[in-house]
């Protein structure tokens, strides 16, 4: 399902979806896939379950027009053109986005449903995506082509793993020294 509708519609179908998206998005972030139901985002949307099922008949559909919008709407911290600091950023940032923005619970629910099909994996896909966009035009930057992709791994799989696995806190520090760690010296 689109997570928009087309401009030319009535801008109550326009309002309707983007209270819905936004519900579902909240309700996703907050609960997981397991809290999105068309019920529970009918009561939180203040729309209908008809309404709701007539424009999103799945969870799925629900669930995929919030991952999209919460894509859409992300941001990243701009570039300044100095890698170690613009990658500091990035990935306090992602950090940030992983504890407070629940981005991990969000991650989690597209890896357990990760064999319902092409569908999920293209979510999982544009999640990833979505995430590291800055850090690789960073990278893309001022690393040779053939270093961006290995290098992106480490850092955001270092943070990943620190943040939602073990449960540290990203701090500026931890953060310095991993981009030392990775990042060759003079890069």
């Amino acid at each position: 399902m689109d997570t928009d509708p087309p401009a030319a519609l009535d801008p109550r179908i326009v309002r309707t979806h983007r209270d819905v998206v936004r519900a579902t998005a909240d309700l996703l972030l907050d609960g997981g896939w397991d809290a999105v139901t068309h019920a529970e985002v009918a009561r939180r949307s203040g729309y209908s379950k008809a309404t709701v099922y007539a424009h999103w008949p799945t969870r799925f559909d629900l669930v995929r027009a919030s991952i999209e919008r919460i894509c859409d709407e992300a941001d990243h911290p701009a570039a300044t053109g100095d890698l170690r600091a613009d990658l500091r950023a990035s990935l306090l940032d992602f950090a940030h986005d992983l504890s407070a923005g629940r981005l991990d619970r969000l991650l989690a629910g597209v890896l357990e449903h990760a064999d319902h099909g092409p569908a999920v994996a293209d979510l999982r896909l544009r999640l990833y995506e979505t995430g590291t966009r800055a850090l690789r035009a960073v990278l893309t930057a001022h690393l040779r082509p053939a270093d961006v992709d290995p290098v992106l791994v480490l850092l955001t799989g270092a943070v990943l793993v620190h943040v939602s696995y073990a449960g540290g806190t990203a701090t500026p520090a931890f953060v310095d020294d991993l981009v030392d760690r990775v990042v060759p010296p003079g890069t």
